[in-house]
C-alpha cells in the first residue's frame, strides 16, 4: 500500500550515474503522466510526486566490478533512504539495475521498478522473438555483473562483436563527458547500429537514448522510456499498487 492512504503513490529516483540519466527519466516520467491522464490533466496538481536521490559514487557504475564494495554500500544506504519516502522507485542506470536481487532481499518498504522487469513486459506484450541489446561493457557482456541476462531466456538477443562493444563503451563515456552534441557522436553511434542485424535496438544505457535520432531503418527502444510510463501508471492507480 501507500506509505499515505489518501494519496496517490510516490515515486523514486536514484541517479549519479549520470546525474543527466535521472532528468531524463524524470522528463519522461512527467511527458508519460501527461499523455496517461489525457484531457484529465489539470497541470501542476495532476502531476506525479517524484523524489530524486543523486549521489555521485554511483557513478563507478562504469567499472562496476572493480568498484561493487563501494557501488552496494552506497546503493543501498540511497535505497534504504529512498524507501521512507517513497512506494515505487526506479534506478535511472542500466548497468546498476544488477543490484535489483540485493535490493529485493532487503525488503524495503518501496518497490524497485527495474530496468530489465519493464524490457520484458514490453518485449512480450510486442510479441519479440529478437533483439540487438546495446549498452556499457558491464550490460552487454551478459556476464554476472549485466541485469539483462534474464532476458536470454526469452528472447534471442544479438549482442555487438568485442570490437563493436569497445567503440560503444568508449562512446557512452564520451557522451557523458562532452555531452550529446559533441561533433561525431550521432555518426558513431549511427556506424555502431549499422553493424546490428535485428531491426529491433535494446538502448540499455541512459545515454543512447540523448543521440538515437540517427537515419536508418533500426527501431530503437529507450529502455528508459518504458520504465517512466510503468512508473507513471503506478503512479496514478490504486489498483496496481495492490497488484504489485
Amino acid at each position: 500500500m501507500p506509505n499515505n492512504v489518501n494519496a496517490l503513490p510516490k515515486i523514486g529516483i536514484i541517479t549519479g550515474s549520470g546525474p543527466d540519466a535521472g532528468l531524463d527519466l524524470w522528463r519522461k516520467v512527467l511527458r508519460a503522466n501527461r499523455a496517461l491522464l489525457g484531457t484529465r490533466f489539470r497541470g501542476d496538481l495532476d502531476a506525479p510526486n517524484v523524489t530524486i536521490f543523486s549521489e555521485p559514487v554511483l557513478g563507478l557504475s562504469m567499472e562496476l566490478a572493480a568498484n561493487d564494495t563501494e557501488v552496494w554500500a552506497c546503493m543501498k544506504e540511497t535505497a534504504q533512504t529512498m524507501a521512507q519516502r517513497v512506494d515505487y522507485y526506479a534506478i535511472a542506470c542500466n548497468t546498476l539495475n544488477y543490484y535489483q536481487p540485493q535490493l529485493e532481499a532487503l525488503r524495503l518498504p518501496a518497490k524497485l521498478v527495474s530496468f530489465a522487469d519493464a524490457t520484458l513486459e514490453f518485449l512480450q506484450g510486442e510479441g519479440i522473438e529478437r533483439v540487438a541489446l546495446l549498452g556499457a561493457r558491464p550490460v552487454i557482456e551478459l556476464g554476472p555483473w549485466s541485469h539483462y541476462r534474464r532476458l536470454a531466456a526469452h528472447v534471442d538477443l544479438e549482442l555487438p562483436d568485442p570490437a563493436v562493444a569497445a567503440r560503444l563503451h568508449q562512446l557512452i563515456y564520451d557522451v557523458k563527458t562532452y555531452g550529446e552534441d559533441a561533433p561525431g557522436t550521432r555518426e558513431r553511434f549511427a556506424a555502431i547500429l549499422d553493424t546490428l542485424d535485428s531491426d529491433t535496438v535494446l538502448l540499455a544505457c541512459t545515454e543512447l537514448p540523448l543521440i538515437a535520432q540517427v537515419p536508418g531503418h533500426k527501431r530503437t527502444v529507450d529502455v528508459t522510456d518504458l520504465v517512466a510510463h510503468k512508473l507513471a501508471r503506478l503512479a496514478n492507480t490504486f489498483e496496481n499498487v495492490e497488484k504489485q
